[in-house]
């Protein structure tokens, strides 16, 4: 249930500001460092509301009860979720010690966990500890909160539903624990919270690199992305978000969201919208995190729904809350913005990104939109979608969508000159572990 004191209309602004409104990304190549295009291809021309038809409720995109599990934990799309709002978050100084006006521009995008750090010890103050400058504040299993239930936290969309205010709160004890060990192992004081930072921003873009997105694109090409470079992706002279990744290929995890998910051992089992909705405190909504990742000696977590191109009732009709009164009915469901947002940024066809990196063509039977009144080539979104469908069984992505994936994380986060990847790509996670290899769950679930 969300705090009374948190009102239907701020939490309609957060939700419009900071993750589903469609607004539209005209960024060329390098401005700002933050959004531009990773092919030179022409755009897709299609019927507007059409596509609100095929995303809207009882359209193609309808999925309802999503009753059916795919192979991967459940949790998946919202680290997913969570990856994305760090690297789009808005570029600020980490470290405690800082030169603020020579960091203050910094815009590129870097998986470094600033969603969790914000402007560090110095420019974000109200996120740490006043008795324990080097931790982050803690909450008692909920981010830290001021007398309204706003979230304390360096990115407002973190807290935009339940699973991604707890990973964000098991982010902070991770942190908090690697001080506590920095401590005993005799770190000076004052270098305490810059070293926990980087062994936080490494274990997690190690989870990027070897855990999320082996399962995610495939062992195979992550390793041939690593290996060679990427061929499509070119970071040059700075990394940028690539609106084909951002508007199509990475929306892959809506069409991963179930229906209903159980939070803790026999207890309900519920939507995320609205029953899950974020923006005031956790209440009695807590995450079992070994519900929906797989933990040794527990038994199998909640499985996430196939990556088919159809999304859960939940997404299909987003309350009132989430979406604010609407002129077209078409725009309370996801799906209907998705398509929209794709058209509205100029991205290709699936069909020519696929011709462009050489990837075998989907049938129009395959893609299965000419029923309901689709021709020609099919939106980038949708194509990713079902692609997956066709040739991953909806437990990965296939050529398109996983090319674009591996080659934009890999590419940010090998060209980000404090990463892992950049400072010594043989490292591997210091904190302990359940089985011998590291995974996400460590960090949520701790060994």
């Amino acid at each position: 249930m969300i705090a009374s004191s948190v009102t239907a209309s701020a939490i309609q602004a957060h939700a419009r500001d900071h993750c589903l409104a469609p607004e539209r990304i005209d960024a060329p190549l390098g401005e700002a460092g933050r959004y531009g295009r990773m092919f030179d291809l022409p755009a897709l021309e299609g019927n507007e509301m059409l596509l609100h038809r095929i995303g809207a409720a009882g359209g193609y995109c309808d999925g309802g009860e999503s009753l059916d599990d795919a192979c991967v934990e459940a949790g998946w799309p919202f680290f997913g979720q969570y990856v994305a709002h760090d690297l789009t978050a808005d570029r600020s100084p980490l470290r405690a010690h800082a030169d603020l006006d020579a960091l203050r521009n910094m815009r590129s995008p870097r998986a470094n966990l600033e969603s969790l750090y914000g402007g560090g010890p110095i420019g974000s103050p109200y996120l740490f500890s006043r008795r324990d400058p080097a931790k982050l504040l803690e909450n008692d299993g909920d981010m830290p909160r001021n007398q309204e239930g706003v979230a304390l936290i360096g990115d407002p969309r973190n807290d935009v539903h339940v699973f991604m205010g707890q990973m964000q709160v098991a982010f902070i004890h991770a942190h908090n624990r690697l001080v506590d060990r920095l401590r005993e192992d005799g770190m000076p004081e004052p270098d305490l919270f810059d070293e926990a930072r980087r062994a936080l921003s490494w274990h997690y873009q190690w989870v990027i690199v070897n855990d999320f997105l082996p399962g995610l694109a495939g062992r195979e090409l992550v390793e041939e992305v690593l290996r060679d470079g990427p061929r499509h992706y070119k970071p040059d002279p700075e990394p940028f978000v690539p609106v084909e990744f951002a508007d199509a290929a990475y929306r892959y995890g809506h069409s991963q969201v179930r229906q209903l998910y159980q939070l803790q051992p026999g207890g309900p089992r519920r939507p995320v919208f609205p029953d899950l909705i974020g923006f005031g405190p956790i209440g009695e909504r807590r995450v079992d995190w070994s519900l929906l990742f797989d933990v040794p000696g527990r038994p199998p977590a909640q499985r996430s729904k196939p990556i088919d191109g159809r999304l859960p009732r939940s997404l299909i009709e987003l309350p009132v809350d989430i979406t604010g009164a609407v002129e077209n009915e078409a725009y309370h469901s996801l799906a209907a913005r998705d398509l929209e947002r794709g058209l509205g940024t100029g991205l290709p066809s699936g069909e020519a990104v696929a011709l462009a990196i050489g990837a075998e063509l989907l049938s129009d039977d395959e893609i299965g939109l000419a029923e309901h009144g689709w021709t020609g080539e099919t939106p980038l979104w949708l194509y990713v979608l079902r692609e997956s469908a066709v040739r991953r069984g909806g437990d990965r992505l296939g050529a398109v969508g996983g090319r674009i994936v591996a080659e934009v994380l890999v590419g940010i986060i090998g060209r980000d000159p404090e990463s892992y990847l950049a400072l010594d790509p043989d490292w591997i996670p210091t904190l302990p572990s359940h089985e011998a290899r590291f995974r996400l769950r460590d960090i949520l679930v701790p060994a």
